[in-house]
């Protein structure tokens, strides 16, 4: 096949094996740096019925299915500018290629924080963050990306510019675009730029670090969660299966070290200290890796699922979501097994199973999906053609 996008003036390349789609069939690599050649390159593949990826720093490229078809790797590193930031209101605007490290180092310089906790923030992109959208442990005080996210610039699949939320261009009649594509793994077009609200850097920042017997944990987060002193993020570290958690809080502002000190003791004891335990916000890299979200009052039969499918748990059992991997190697036909076996167990406590990483194709990683047939119209509507990371949510969108 020709060129399809010589007129586009956009940097484009054969893909190699080098390139994170590589093993998805990706024949080209376009690089835009501006969110019009990101138009151009979307116009391009729907003339030419290409499907396109799109990729910021790749960190989570492996999880969710891989796509049905990629003919286009749409790489977003030079869309890598801080747009606008209004200290004054708390309000930052930044293209989808910036790395979210540069980003809280930019922010900092002026005593102001995006309040996300994002993995592997060396690498990972704005863009990135909100198509994964995998809340970090302040989510339980602050929100997720979705809640701080105030306005979003997107490319539709057929080249459309839309803006919805903060400095509104442009929207798309009826549709939080915001929401809709946060957590969209690139099916429904390429998140360009985007705008948060901020929050003050605090003042002063330590942790609780305490371990327990699992069957303490429910009593212990519950009371954490209700405490007067307010912390930021309770989290729960259990590298082995059915045995003991290391529980962590962390406490910011005013008064820290006094708040912790009320926390310590709803704790049973530990240590205070400046600095947060190494697995602290750390994503698992295993090949396996699934989240269970959950309501918090489930956290014990959580934690008994956890330890009877033979999987390791960290997360933030006050916020109700965990992340799981297995302890040891699972051999292809038994993975699916203890997927559903896991489910079982999840679902009958309230909670819900997702896996989002696992190198082998007959596991079934969303399970029921109430929501199916409305995440279909909005799919037909945003991208009817499926050229627009096919197949990489529930049910094949």
């Amino acid at each position: 096949m020709a060129d399809p996008f010589s007129g586009t003036g956009v940097p484009v390349r054969a893909a190699g094996p080098e390139d994170p789609a590589h093993e998805w069939g990706a024949r080209w690599v376009a690089l835009p740096g501006t969110v019009e050649e990101v138009a151009a390159v979307l116009r391009a593949c729907a003339a030419a019925d290409l499907a396109a990826v799109p990729s910021g720093g790749g960190t989570k490229l492996h999880w969710g299915p891989p796509p049905e078809r990629c003919d286009v790797l749409l790489g977003l590193s030079r869309l890598d500018a801080v747009l606008e930031h209004a200290a004054g209101d708390l309000v930052v605007r930044a293209q989808a290629g910036v790395r979210t490290a540069a980003l809280a180092a930019a922010l900092a310089a002026r005593g102001q924080e995006l309040a996300l906790d994002v993995p592997f923030a060396g690498q990972a992109t704005v863009g990135g963050t909100l198509a994964a959208a995998l809340p970090g442990p302040r989510a339980f005080r602050y929100g997720t990306a979705r809640d701080l996210l105030i306005g979003v610039t997107v490319v539709l699949a057929d080249g459309t510019v839309a803006r919805s939320g903060g400095k509104v261009v442009k929207n798309v009649a009826g549709y939080d675009l915001g929401k809709l594509f946060t957590g969209s793994y690139g099916t429904l077009g390429v998140i360009a730029e985007a705008t948060f609200r901020l929050h003050p850097l605090p003042g002063e920042r330590c942790w609780v670090v305490a371990g327990m017997p699992a069957d303490d944990v429910p009593d212990v987060a519950a009371a954490l969660a209700a405490a007067q002193a307010e912390p930021s993020a309770v989290e729960v570290d259990r590298p082995e299966p059915g045995g003991p958690v290391t529980l962590a809080v962390l406490v910011e502002g005013t008064a820290a070290r006094a708040r912790a000190a009320a926390l310590r003791d709803l704790s049973g004891g530990g240590a205070v200290t400046g600095e947060p335990p190494s697995w602290w916000g750390v994503v698992p890299r295993g090949e396996v890796l699934v989240e269970v979200r959950f309501p918090p009052a489930a956290a014990g039969a959580v934690l008994r699922a956890a330890a009877g499918c033979g999987l390791s748990l960290r997360g933030s059992v006050v916020a109700g979501r965990v992340l799981l991997e297995p302890g040891a190697p699972v051999a292809e036909d038994a993975l699916p097994g203890l997927v559903n076996g896991l489910r079982e167990r999840v679902e009958a406590a309230g909670g819900r199973v997702n896996v989002l990483a696992a190198p082998h194709a007959g596991v079934d990683r969303w399970g029921r999906v109430s929501a199916l047939p409305l995440m279909r119209r909005v799919k037909e509507r945003f991208d009817p053609g499926r050229r627009m990371s096919p197949g990489r949510l529930a049910g094949g969108l």
